[in-house]
């Protein structure tokens, strides 16, 4: 079977050990107990010497498509009983593969989650999943494959719109993508605020026109027949008139490319067209920039966009920007004016999001359904950022009076905020920070999480991407400036409720060892 088979992303599209665990729920008769997980992330992607202050998230409709479809086929329980331990004895029970087989259907599942687009931060729930246990471990693993990814790429995307002012920004990225994760990032390159993608299958699935140029081997193939860098434009602008980008830095930008580029475009206007733009794709971008406005100013051709590309990110569109700025502050140009006609092809810096390869999300089971009542469960750690918040959460955004996200409060399910005036509350992981909120400062209490399926369906519609990215861009500009800095961004807080910060206390007292008992059993007595 080959690897990129679509059906090696049906069902068994899972780690080996959420089936071994599956197995061992089934013979121990509590694979059908009701079980709760929450995925969260622990940190914000850090790029290398540059942290993120928030991230976007994405990916839950993907996970979908793949719950919904991932019943175990035939084929799938045959693998699965083919395979053998050390001792050379089945791995999987008839028993437990029957069982997979009649019982795995992941819509008995209740999953809550915030919305895709939404701005999200640390340690805050974005799905929930209750039901059988065995089932709900199943999911793990896929889950965290879709959503993990997404949102990173997702982050990723939403800086590198933030730095190019509103500019267009085009993924170019999938040629140096990690195989068939190009759609995935994409998509999450997409709802984080890229405007459109070179990728014609994943633009084609959003309802989105591809876009793109043409590479320097077009040019480079005209020469070497004994023809000219202006022979190559003429015969690209003969095929696309009215949709005419020209790559101009193959031979030499200033003297070579630009000039041939405004001749082939003034012919086009001769014949009613409209030129759309140049692509520069080396050189000082900065500099390049602001000559090509120039002279294409000077040749009546103002309305042409200026396309760069070549290794862009967020911090280099930013430098980019500035360096226009001082440029133009020399030359007395309006730097407004050459900024709006730039257009950023960003790719292999922002679809394998450069300097962090990973979102450390996790899932982690938060609760169990035992003698007739939920029982948080808690995993304890020496680190204290890897100690879960236990129990049924919901998670609170509160606002101050200038309409600024303030806070993320996560609580336990049943609690109600702002019994009393004021509230203290606590550090997600570090129990010795606290702080107290009055509510008079909150001007408004949001709800983050909604129910997404039930009681065996769907109920929640999942939005275009339009919708996703208005969503996205809402929440930005919610987000205090602070926040949003691409170096050294301020801290957004989240926080725990009074009560789930109670319980959790309380469980670390019960389940961890006294001192002396561990000092013991890590030999350090």
């Amino acid at each position: 079977m080959s690897i990129l088979n679509p059906s090696t992303s049906g069902f068994l599209f899972t780690d080996f050990y959420q089936l071994t665990m599956a197995q061992v729920y089934f013979e121990h008769n509590i694979q059908e107990k009701r079980a709760h997980f929450d995925y969260f992330f622990r940190h914000y992607p850090h790029y290398g010497s540059h942290q993120a202050g928030y991230c976007v998230f994405a990916g839950l409709k993907t996970f979908f498509e793949w719950l919904n479809k991932a019943k175990p086929t035939r084929e799938d329980i045959s693998y699965l009983k083919s395979l053998r331990g050390r001792n050379k004895q089945p791995l999987f029970s008839s028993s437990f593969l029957n069982w997979l087989e009649k019982e795995c259907d992941f819509s008995k599942l209740h999953i809550e989650a915030i919305p895709e687009g939404r701005v999200v931060h640390p340690q805050v729930p974005l799905v929930s999943i209750s039901g059988p246990l065995a089932l709900a471990q199943i999911v793990e693993t896929p889950l965290l494959n879709h959503l993990n990814y997404q949102t990173l790429i997702a982050t990723k995307a939403s800086r590198i719109k933030e730095a190019a002012r509103g500019q267009m920004v085009i993924d170019f990225g999938m040629r140096r993508a990690h195989g068939l994760g190009a759609n995935a990032g994409t998509r999450g390159a997409l709802i984080g605020g890229v405007d459109f993608s070179s990728n014609i299958g994943t633009s084609r699935a959003l309802n989105l026109p591809p876009k793109g140029t043409h590479a320097h081997s077009l040019v480079q193939a005209f020469m070497a027949m004994g023809g000219s860098e202006l022979d190559a434009f003429q015969a690209f602008a003969e095929i696309f008139p009215d949709d005419c980008v020209l790559l101009i830095d193959t031979i030499n930008t200033l003297e070579s490319g630009l000039p041939n580029a405004i001749k082939v475009f003034q012919d086009l206007k001769q014949k009613g067209h409209t030129p759309l733009g140049i692509r520069i794709d080396s050189g000082d971008l900065a500099y390049l920039s602001v000559q090509c406005y120039l002279e294409l100013k000077k040749a009546g051709l103002q309305e042409v966009s200026i396309v760069l590309s070549n290794q862009l990110d967020e911090l280099v569109i930013q430098q980019i920007l500035n360096q226009i700025e001082q440029k133009c502050k020399e030359h007395r140009l309006d730097a407004e004016e050459v900024i709006s006609k730039l257009v950023f092809g960003v790719g292999t810096r922002m679809l394998t999001s450069e300097g962090q390869p990973s979102l450390d999300g996790v899932y982690k089971l938060t609760g169990i359904y035992h003698q007739e009542k939920w029982q948080p469960a808690l995993k304890i750690s020496n680190s204290p950022a890897k100690i879960i918040n236990p129990g049924h959460k919901k998670t609170f955004r509160l606002y101050d009076k200038r309409d600024k996200a303030m806070v993320d409060l996560i609580c336990l399910k049943e609690e109600e905020l702002f019994s009393q005036e004021d509230m203290q509350i606590h550090h997600p992981t570090d129990p010795n920070i606290s702080r107290i909120i009055h509510q008079k400062e909150v001007k408004k209490i949001e709800a983050l999480q909604t129910t997404i399926q039930t009681q065996g369906k769907v109920i929640y519609e999942f939005p275009e991407l339009n919708t996703i990215k208005q969503v996205r861009q809402q929440d930005l500009q919610n987000l205090d400036s602070g926040v949003k800095r691409l170096i050294n961004p301020h801290i957004y807080h989240v926080s725990l409720s009074p009560k789930l910060f109670k319980l959790k206390m309380d469980l670390l007292k019960k389940y961890q060892p006294p001192r002396q008992t561990l000092d013991r059993e890590l030999g350090f007595e």
